[in-house]
């Protein structure tokens, strides 16, 4: 629905003469990712263009109005004459694509125009189409960009193996931003007073089964507080949250009412607020770890708060790093959980965490040095 009309939304809005910098995002996740580039390419040129494209309404939803870009559009589906049109209608002077989002009608279409392309924070491993003896197709797409910036030293030699050198390790730009923000964080008053005194665990893009475990957890720590941000905050959500935790009380509730300090636990119920949520709590549950994949764990490292989460992480570096640093650990059930619990009351690592986070920011301004020489 989103993209009906979409080329005449853009001609509307967008004056190809300007020749912006287009960023495209597949959700919410990579916007964050990338937007530590885009400001920085906004502080250091005020007057330069950006227009950024979405696949996921996710991430088009919460960022449609987003100040810093002239346009912010759907990415019309990836065929050629689609390409050909947006790349005719926009006539980005360079385009910067997030992670791992390969389009090749696009890739191509920039390629014919001779229009530079960067992917930022990419990151490649064995099992992508790429390595395999059968994806000549999809290693012929890459041809298409410029440079390449990448998380780490695998995937700099995983991309030798197939003749691509122009590369740099940059590290993730999500350092930057989580950085940043635990830097000066928005203040939120209403979870301070909630907190008050009592030790708080912050329960960050939690899914069902994440808080399942969680309330076996609130029931044997009633000297905790537990905020819950989960990822989805539809009403069937919150309903079934609030029948986990019969004695909770939801955010949009606390801010017209006198919370009871024997209240435990805390429900949000709206989008947006996570990120400076971690600043109150001593230990962060992350969310999806029992899904698809867990969700930013970094938010809460750059807060100096260890995080805890489910089995499935492999795919994310940041996971596996802190969980060798000590700082961070996977669990697979409630048992577990109540473990991992212990082990961070017991022991302050979070300073770990905060360190690591720090070390690793930097990758915005390697990227601004080359994209802008």
């Amino acid at each position: 629905m989103g993209r009906k009309d979409i080329f005449k939304l853009i001609a509307s809005k967008i004056d190809a003469s300007s020749q912006p910098i287009w960023f495209h995002f597949a959700s919410l996740g990579e916007f964050e990712q990338g937007r530590p580039v885009l400001e920085k390419i906004k502080q250091l040129h005020p007057k330069e263009n950006v227009v950024i494209t979405f696949f996921s309404p996710s991430g088009y939803e919460i960022r449609k109005n987003y100040a810093l870009a002239n346009g912010i559009f759907y990415l019309p589906l990836d065929t050629p004459r689609n390409a050909k049109r947006f790349i005719d209608l926009v006539k980005p002077k360079m385009a910067i694509f997030t992670k791992y989002e390969f389009w090749p009608n696009y890739f191509n279409a920039l390629s014919n125009q001779q229009i530079p392309l960067y992917i930022i924070s990419g990151i490649f491993r064995p099992m992508q189409v790429f390595f395999k003896w059968y994806g000549g197709f999809y290693r012929k797409v890459l041809k298409s960009v410029s440079h390449f910036f990448v998380q780490n030293e695998e995937s700099v030699q995983l991309l030798k193996t197939i003749s691509f050198t122009n590369v740099d390790v940059s590290g993730d730009t999500r350092f930057d931003r989580v950085y940043e923000n635990a830097q000066a964080p928005k203040q939120l008053p209403v979870i301070a007073a909630f907190c008050q005194h009592y030790p708080a665990l912050i329960a960050g893009s939690t899914w069902p089964e994440d808080e399942k475990i969680l309330a076996e957890l609130a029931a044997k720590n009633p000297e905790w507080k537990l905020v819950i941000a989960p990822h989805e905050v539809n009403s069937a959500h919150i309903a079934a949250i609030t029948q986990l935790f019969p004695a909770s009380i939801k955010f949009s509730e606390l801010q017209t009412s006198t919370v009871d300090s024997t209240t435990q636990v805390l429900i949000i119920d709206n989008i947006g607020m996570l990120s400076s949520l971690y600043q109150y709590g001593k230990v962060a549950f992350i969310g999806g770890g029992f899904g698809a994949g867990i969700h930013n764990t970094l938010e809460a490292a750059a807060f100096s708060v260890p995080v805890i989460f489910g089995p499935n992480y492999q795919k994310f570096q940041e996971a596996k790093d802190l969980i060798a640093l000590g700082a961070a650990k996977s669990v697979t059930n409630a048992t577990s959980l109540l473990q991992a619990f212990e082990h961070f009351k017991q022991h302050q690592l979070g300073k770990i965490a905060g360190a690591y986070v720090a070390e690793q920011k930097g990758a915005t301004e390697m990227i601004i040095a080359k994209i802008l020489a």
